[in-house]
């Protein structure tokens, strides 16, 4: 509704100022003589169109036109939400991360599979067994994971009988 009564306004703005444009140009070509090297590529030329009129279809083809322009207007929405302390202004670790996730020293992420605690009555044995294994996150999530976490959960840490100890490190590849 907004968005045809502005293309109505500003259709209703144009066109006196494409009338009044055209007199102008008109005006001025007629006053002024051209130099000698434009007078071949302009010379006859009176016949302008005036702006198009916006109504119906072109209201939305002025509406594409003008969104990417705006990029408010349509934002696609993120997740690497970073939560700051209220004291000092820090960065915060989100806890649901730590909670659901494995970070490597190398930089990799583990975790789950999706839907390994649902609706397990209805699924194969072999679907759970599939669906019990851990897998790594993909380079574009492992960035988002790193973002949502801080320094402390990027640390190196020893444990003892450690069943990820021989993925910490990429060696062999």
């Amino acid at each position: 509704m907004a968005a045809t009564l502005a293309s109505r306004g500003l259709s209703g703005l144009l066109r006196p100022l494409a009338a009044w444009g055209r007199d102008r140009f008109l005006h001025a070509a007629r006053v002024a003589p051209l130099p000698a090297r434009f007078s071949t590529l302009v010379r006859g030329r009176t016949d302008f169109s005036p702006l198009p009129q916006f109504h119906g279809a072109g209201q939305q083809t002025l509406l594409r036109r003008v969104t990417p322009l705006i990029p408010s207007v349509k934002l696609e929405p993120t997740r690497n939400l970073t939560s700051c302390s209220l004291k000092k202004g820090k960065r915060k670790t989100l806890r649901s991360v730590v909670q659901r996730f494995l970070r490597l020293h190398c930089g990799l992420w583990v975790r789950r599979k999706a839907g390994y605690k649902k609706k397990l009555w209805k699924k194969s044995a072999a679907r759970k067994k599939r669906l019990r294994e851990h897998v790594f996150c993909s380079k574009t999530q492992c960035k988002k994971l790193d973002k949502m976490t801080t320094s402390f959960w990027k640390r190196r840490n020893w444990f003892l009988n450690d069943p990820y100890q021989k993925y910490h490190d990429r060696v062999n590849l």
